[in-house]
C-alpha cells in the first residue's frame, strides 16, 4: 500500500507495457531471487523457447507494485549471433557491447585482483548466452516462477541449463553484507510515473536509460536495428563482487578506537551511516527514521557541503553521484547516472566479525543504461578508481576502488584533512558481462512471432 502511495500513477509517456519491468521495478523486501544463464545449442529451438517464455516475461505496467514475482531475460552478444538474427542487426551494435566485459578490461580497470583471468570459471566460459532473472517477496512464489520457467526449458533441448545462482537479502531489513542499507538513490525517469522525492534533483530523460526516447541533450543515442527490436529496450551491465566483509571490520579496528570512531569511519567511507541516513542531514550521529524513510533520505544535495567536510569528496556516494559538487573535472551528472538493482548472495558475516569465515558472500551488481558500456568505463576509470575529478591525485573509491592494500582515505577536517592510509580492496571483481534486454515485443520479434 505505502508504495501505491508513494508513486503517483501519472498518464503513461513511455511504452510501459512493452518495457521490462526489472528496469523500473523495485526489489521487494525482503526479496529472494536466483540468475540462470543459458547456452543456446540450436537456434530454431531457442526461437521456440523464447516464444513459450516471453508471456511469463513481466512488463513494467504496474512497476510500482513488486508483491508478485517477476521474470526478467537478456542476451550476451554471442546469444544473439546464436539466434542467427539478420547481420544488418549484429553490426548495428555498439563495439564494447560485440566484445564484451572481459575484453574491456583494460578500460574498466579490472586488472590485477579484478582481472578477467581471476574471475570465476562460469564467466570465463563461452557459453553465457541468455540470462534469465526470478524476483520475489516470497520463497514459495520464487519456486513456483521458477518451476514454470524450468518446465518450458525442459521442452527444448536445444537450450542448455549451465549456471543457477540463488540470491536473497543479505541481511533482514535491506541491508548489504557491510550493515548498510541497500538500494538508495536511484535516478527518477520522466514520464515513467515516479513521484518526485527528491527536491534538489529533476527526473532524468528517459532516453539516458531506455532505447527509443531522448535523451539529456534532446536527442536518440544510436540503437541497435531495426527500431522494432530496439525500442524500449536497454543495456545491461552484470558484475559480480565478493565482498570482503571482515577485511573491512578489522580496517574500521585498526584505524579508530572506540565503536563510535568506526562508524563515523565508516558512514564517512560510505556517505551515509549504516541506517541509510545521508551525513549531510545528520553529521554526528545516525538517525535511524531517516534512513528508513524513502521519502526523506535521498531528499538532499551537498549545496551546504561544498569543501566536503561533512561527506568526504572521496566517499563511495558522493562519487558514484557527485550531486551539484563543484568538481575540478566539469561534468554533466546526469549523463553518467545508472538505474541499479543489485542483489546480494550468500550468509551474512557474524556481526563485527574480524575473522573471514572462507565463505562466499557480496553482490551481483546489475544495472541499466541506454549506453551503459560507455557509462561504466566512465565511472570505472574516471570516478571510481581516479581521484582527479575531485583534486585528490590517484585516490579510489573506498568501498569499491582497487585499492590493493595501498589506498588512501582522505577526510577534511580543521585545520588540515586526516588521511587513512593501507585500504585493502573491500569487493574483488569475479566475473561480469555485458547484455541486451529487449522490449516484450523484440523477444517476440527475435523469437519469429
Amino acid at each position: 500500500m505505502f508504495l501505491k502511495k508513494l508513486f503517483k500513477r501519472t498518464a503513461e509517456k513511455i511504452e510501459l507495457h512493452d518495457i521490462q519491468a526489472i528496469i523500473l521495478r523495485d526489489r521487494p523486501l525482503p526479496y529472494h531471487g536466483v540468475n540462470v544463464f543459458l547456452e543456446i545449442l540450436n537456434a530454431a529451438s531457442a526461437k521456440a523457447f523464447l516464444k513459450e517464455i516471453v508471456p511469463y516475461v513481466t512488463n513494467a505496467k504496474n512497476w510500482w507494485d513488486n508483491d508478485d514475482a517477476w521474470l526478467a531475460i537478456a542476451f550476451t552478444y554471442e546469444g544473439l549471433k546464436k539466434l542467427e538474427l539478420p547481420q544488418s542487426t549484429m553490426e548495428s551494435f555498439p563495439d564494447a557491447f560485440k566484445k564484451g566485459m572481459a575484453a574491456r578490461s583494460e578500460k574498466l580497470m579490472d586488472i590485477n585482483e579484478n582481472a578477467p583471468e581471476k574471475w570465476d570459471a562460469v564467466f570465463k566460459a563461452t557459453g553465457n548466452h541468455i540470462a534469465v532473472s526470478i524476483f520475489a517477496k516470497g520463497v514459495d512464489d520464487l519456486n513456483s516462477k521458477k518451476a514454470l520457467a524450468l518446465q518450458v526449458l525442459e521442452k527444448h533441448r536445444g537450450v542448455k541449463l549451465c549456471y543457477q545462482a540463488d540470491f536473497d537479502t543479505p541481511i533482514e531489513g535491506n541491508f548489504n553484507h557491510f550493515g548498510f542499507r541497500d538500494g538508495i538513490s536511484n535516478p527518477e525517469i520522466e514520464g515513467s510515473g515516479a513521484a518526485h522525492l527528491n527536491s534538489k534533483e529533476r527526473p532524468i530523460k528517459a532516453g539516458e536509460f531506455i532505447m527509443g526516447y531522448a535523451n539529456e541533450a534532446g536527442n536518440h543515442y544510436p540503437m541497435p536495428q531495426p527500431m522494432e527490436f530496439a525500442k524500449n529496450g536497454t543495456f545491461v551491465i552484470f558484475r559480480k563482487y565478493h565482498s570482503h566483509v571482515a577485511a573491512f571490520n578489522k580496517y574500521l579496528s585498526e584505524q579508530a578506537k572506540s565503536t563510535a570512531e568506526q562508524e563515523l569511519l565508516a558512514a564517512k567511507m560510505v556517505g551515509r551511516w549504516r541506517s541509510g541516513a545521508p551525513l549531510n542531514m545528520c553529521p554526528f550521529k545516525d538517525n535511524a527514521a531517516l534512513g528508513a524513510d524513502a521519502r526523506k533520505n535521498n531528499d538532499f544535495d551537498f549545496s551546504n557541503d561544498q569543501n566536503g567536510k561533512i561527506v568526504p569528496y572521496s566517499s563511495h556516494m558522493r562519487r558514484m553521484n557527485p550531486r551539484n559538487s563543484k568538481m575540478a573535472v566539469m561534468s554533466d551528472v546526469n549523463l553518467h547516472r545508472i538505474i541499479r538493482k543489485g542483489v546480494g548472495y550468500g550468509v551474512p558475516l557474524a556481526e563485527g566479525s574480524t575473522k573471514d569465515d572462507g565463505k562466499e558472500r557480496g553482490l551481483y551488481f546489475i544495472a541499466f543504461s541506454a549506453k551503459a558500456m560507455e557509462t561504466l568505463e566512465f565511472l570505472q576509470k574516471e570516478w571510481v578508481n581516479n581521484g582527479n575529478f575531485v583534486s585528490l591525485k590517484n585516490e579510489r573509491d573506498p568501498i569499491i576502488g582497487l585499492n590493493e592494500g595501498k589506498g588512501t582515505f582522505t577526510m577534511p577536517g580543521d585545520p588540515l584533512p586526516k588521511r587513512y592510509i593501507g585500504m585493502p580492496t573491500f569487493n574483488t571483481l569475479k566475473g561480469g558481462m555485458y547484455l541486451f534486454m529487449p522490449g516484450i515485443n523484440a523477444i517476440k520479434w527475435m523469437s519469429g512471432v
